[in-house]
Order: structure tokens, then C-alpha cells, then sequence
């Protein structure tokens, strides 16, 4: 508890600090500019400013539809499948997570994610958001913005504020695994040192231009020139749903798991979240385009799609095997299919994203159900079963109906080339080794710091306090007071 407190307060007090001083700091060597004579011609006319507002205005909405898809759209899908008297902690973490990521996403994890285009993790030129923040230039007398590299039509700070909404909502997927019996303040550490040695650099190396970027330079001979992964297949849904089974796993079944019922309280609070997730998946999918051009259509049309045939698919089989088709199908359904096109959305068309919604929701719905019954583990939410197993499905079905045609490669040099096994391409090497990779780091990395934090701090409540639930063991409140 000790130890939870001293990382957040001084994440905290890093803030103060950081604004105080590190505005006028530069963290990069070779950024510092030469020093140029300056004319009355020059010291008229401001720097040319190529951003696109139609383009700066979409991703930006983006980022507000993917932050809504934590909260209320991942807290209300959650806490809705708990027991009542655990709502408000399914809740508390979500909006914890909110903030906490959101400092630590300013301090260092931006720049360590997207600093740079190393092999293996950023340099530290976006330190405390320098190169980020607006400058004033006394020779132009105007206000300056360093516009994204990789996307020349938006500002670095959009481009920013978008994917920490990203590093906010996944790690939240991973509370779905230990929901209802892990300690609030062990949780705080573990996503602080995940997001850190986990997140970071598998962003880095997916979207950073690390060694799985396609056509990154660093991406050769066993990498097969990098894989395809346009919203976060590897980095959001495998890093998620994996790190969720090693959780279950360590932190061991809920008491009475098995043997008592345990119900979702609320169904209604999941139909209404998994809504809200449909909605906001247009901003995480369609905003990964970066523009409001071809490819944010083309990646909004599919997502909506896979989600209509995931929800029908899961639906149907609940029909055919149990008799009858329920709600929580239907709403699992149609998220397990928008993480399956979630790394294909900018590179599939249509029919292709229907397929995938159709084989998304049987392999998951195998997973949540014959899968997770014969192994036994208390996966409390299912969210290895949905983000795990959907997002493994969507990356490898990415290299096999990816085309050309629809728009999203972007890498230069690689316009031309051939990309799935529907078009004769070879991207499915790539995509296979990126999946592997990823289970990799993120079983081997949540299993480390797991056993840190048990050895430190401990990963369980006690009994008495699972027995009385988190609202009130955990936060002194409860979810529902009736007079």
C-alpha cells in the first residue's frame, strides 16, 4: 500500500516540476537549431503551416470517442457482468486509469513509445512533452506547433493526444481477468510498470518504427519485413488479453468460483457499454487513418461490418447450442469482432471483414466456453477469451485477406507491394511472427512483474474482504444504497 502511494504522489509531484521547468528544456541533442540571420523579408512571414483542419479535427474527435470507449463504455460493459457489491471498484479502475496513464503518458511514455525510430524502444526527444507543447517565435511574433512526421496534415500534439487514449484503455481490458479479487493499490503499481515495460515498447516496435513496422528498416530477414497492424491488433488485443490469462492465472480463482452462481448483475449496464464500445471503435479504428480521407471510410465501413457479424454469429451459435440467444451473446459477439478487425481495418474490404466477424465469434465463443471450462481458469470477465484469442484471430486473418486497394499501407517504398494470401502476397509471415512475439513479452512480462508485486506488496485482498466485496473493502462506498 506503502509503495502505491509513494509511486502515484511522486507522479504527482513529477507534474509540478515538469511544468515549472521542463517547458524550456531541450531533451534532444541534435534538435537544437542553427542559429540563421534573420532579415526583415524573414522575420514577416511565419512558418508554413501544412496541417489539415479537416484532418486535425477527425483524429481529434477520434481521441474523444476512443476515451469514451473506457469510460463509460468499458466501465458500464464491466461492471455490469460483476456482482453488485464489486460495481464501484470495475468502475474505480477505469476511471483511475483514465488519469493515472494519461500523467504517465505525458511524463515519458509518449516519447518512449513514438521518440525516434530505433529498433528497439524511443529516444527521449517528446521528454515531458517537449516538442509536443506550442512555442512562441519572437521573430515571427506567432505561436509554433511541430506538425507529426508521420502524418504531415495533423499537429504532434493531436497525434498524441490519440494514442494515449490507446495506452488508457488497455490496460483496463486487463481488469476484466482479475476483477473482484485484486488489491486496488497492487493494481496501481502493476499498470504503471506494464504500461512502462510492456505497452512502450511494443508500440515502439509496431507503430514506432521498430523492428515489426512494416517497411521499417529494421524490419528484415526474420521480422519478413513487418507486419500489418492498423489499430492495434498486437499492441492493444494480444498485449491485453494475454497479460489478462497470466492474471487469472497467478491471481487464482475467486472464492466459490465453480461452485457458487455468480451472475452478471447487470445486463443492462453491458448492452449499454458494449453500444457505447461499438460507437467509439469508429474513432480507435477509422482515427488510426490519421486523415479523413479514403482509408478512415474504408476502416469505419469494415469495423461496423465485422461487429454487425460477430454479434449475429455469436448470437446464432448461442441459439443452436443452447436454445436460445441471449444479450450477453449478442454483446460479446459484436466485440469480439471489432477486435478482430481492429489490425485489419485499413487493409481489408468488405466482404472480407463479414468473413472475419463470422470466424471471430465461433473461435471465441469456443474459447468462452468449451476452452475455458476444460482448463478451469477464472477469467472472471472473459477478456483472454475476447481480446486474446479475437485479437490473435484478426492479426493472422489480416495477412490473409489484406489488399492494396484498401489504402492503409502507407510505408514509403511499399505502396506496390503485394500484401495477403488473397492478393498473392506474404504478409502473413510477418503477421504469424508478430503474434508470437507479442504473447511472448506480454506473458513473460506480466508473469515478472506479478511475482514482484506478490513478493512486495501481494496481489489478493484477503478473504474477508473478497467476501464483503471491493466497493466497500477497497473504497468505503457502495454502488447501490437504497433508503
Amino acid at each position: 500500500m506503502r509503495l502505491a502511494k509513494v509511486i502515484v504522489s511522486s507522479l504527482v509531484m513529477a507534474v509540478f516540476l515538469v511544468a515549472s521547468g521542463a517547458s524550456s528544456t531541450s531533451w534532444a541533442a541534435d534538435e537544437a537549431p542553427a542559429k540563421k540571420e534573420i532579415t526583415e523579408a524573414t522575420a514577416a512571414k511565419p512558418p508554413v503551416d501544412t496541417v489539415n483542419t479537416g484532418d486535425n479535427a477527425w483524429v481529434l474527435v477520434s481521441s474523444a470517442l476512443v476515451l469514451m470507449m473506457t469510460g463509460p463504455g468499458l466501465a458500464l460493459f464491466y461492471c455490469g457482468l460483476v456482482r453488485k457489491k464489486n460495481v464501484l471498484s470495475v468502475m474505480m479502475q477505469c476511471i483511475f486509469l483514465m488519469c493515472l496513464m494519461t500523467v504517465i503518458w505525458a511524463l515519458y511514455g509518449f516519447t518512449l513509445a513514438f521518440g525516434g525510430d530505433g529498433p528497439w524502444i524511443g529516444n527521449l526527444k517528446y521528454l515531458f512533452m517537449n516538442h509536443v507543447n506550442p512555442t512562441w517565435d519572437d521573430t515571427t511574433k506567432t505561436v509554433v506547433m511541430e506538425n507529426w512526421a508521420g502524418a504531415n496534415t495533423i499537429y504532434t500534439s493531436t497525434f498524441m493526444l490519440f494514442q494515449c487514449m490507446f495506452f488508457i484503455i488497455t490496460p483496463a481490458l486487463i481488469c476484466g481477468a482479475f476483477a473482484e479479487r485484486m488489491k486496488f493499490s497492487t493494481m496501481v503499481v502493476f499498470m504503471i510498470l506494464w504500461g512502462t515495460l510492456i505497452y512502450c515498447p511494443l508500440a515502439h516496435w509496431v507503430w514506432g518504427g521498430g523492428v515489426l513496422s512494416y517497411g521499417s528498416e529494421h524490419a528484415k530477414g526474420i521480422f519478413a519485413n513487418g507486419a500489418l497492424d492498423f489499430a492495434g491488433g498486437t499492441v492493444v488485443h494480444i498485449s491485453s488479453g494475454v497479460s489478462a490469462l497470466v492474471c487469472a492465472l497467478l491471481l487464482g480463482k475467486r472464492l466459490g468460483y465453480g461452485k457458487s452462481a455468480m451472475p452478471p448483475h447487470n445486463l443492462t449496464y453491458t448492452a449499454i457499454g458494449a453500444a457505447m464500445l461499438w460507437v467509439g471503435w469508429f474513432g480507435f479504428n477509422a482515427g488510426s487513418a490519421l486523415s479523413a480521407g479514403k482509408s478512415a471510410s474504408g476502416a469505419f465501413m469494415v469495423t461496423h461490418f465485422c461487429a454487425a457479424a460477430g454479434g449475429l454469429t455469436w448470437a446464432g451459435l448461442e441459439w443452436i447450442f443452447r436454445g436460445k440467444p441471449t444479450v450477453l451473446g449478442a454483446c460479446s459477439g459484436l466485440v469480439a469482432g471489432l477486435v478482430c478487425i481492429t489490425p485489419a481495418a485499413g487493409y481489408v474490404t468488405a466482404m472480407p471483414a463479414l468473413v472475419m466477424g463470422v470466424a471471430v465469434a465461433c473461435v471465441c465463443y469456443f474459447a468462452c466456453t468449451a476452452l475455458k471450462a476444460k482448463f478451469g481458469y477464472d477469467d472472471s470477465l472473459d477478456a483472454f477469451g475476447v481480446h486474446g484469442v479475437g485479437g490473435t484471430v484478426g492479426a493472422i486473418l489480416t495477412g490473409i485477406f489484406a489488399v492494396r486497394a484498401a489504402g492503409g499501407v502507407t510505408a514509403e517504398g511499399h505502396l506496390a507491394d503485394k500484401l495477403g494470401l488473397l492478393e498473392g502476397g506474404s504478409v502473413l509471415q510477418a503477421q504469424v511472427i508478430a503474434v508470437l512475439i507479442t504473447w511472448v513479452l506480454a506473458a513473460v512480462g506480466t508473469f515478472v512483474i506479478l511475482k514482484v508485486l506478490d513478493a512486495v506488496m501481494g496481489l489478493r485482498v484477503p478473504r474477508e474482504a473478497e467476501i464483503e466485496g471491493l466497493d466497500v473493502s477497497q473504497h468505503g462506498e457502495e454502488g447501490y444504497i437504497f433508503m
